[in-house]
């Protein structure tokens, strides 16, 4: 594996237009290196039997079911409203 370096650390802060200072630069190459090295550690592990899966639980649609139910009231709607028009919200003009 390539050693991390401070050379590695400045090219990755310019892709994420980061400015760091010379201090973070130094905490940031420890840290990917620390991690870099964790992760070789876990490519020592064996996962022959083991299914690629990308969630660990089934994933269920928990949304709840769709029932008919009256709307709100527009005027009690409105009243905590800045400005309006009628039975609208008026907004400033978003787009010239």
């Amino acid at each position: 594996m390539k050693e991390i370096g401070i050379e590695d650390v400045e090219h990755v802060a310019m892709l994420a237009r980061l400015e760091l200072s010379s201090e973070e630069k130094q905490t940031m190459t420890s840290h990917l290196r620390d991690i870099l090295r964790y992760v070789e550690k876990l490519n020592e592990l064996d996962t022959e039997t083991v299914e690629p899966t990308a969630h660990i639980l089934p994933v269920r649609n928990v949304a709840r079911p769709d029932t008919l139910r009256p709307s709100l009231d527009p005027t009690e709607v409105l009243k905590n409203a800045p400005k309006r028009t009628g039975e609208l919200f008026q907004v400033p003009r978003v787009v010239e």
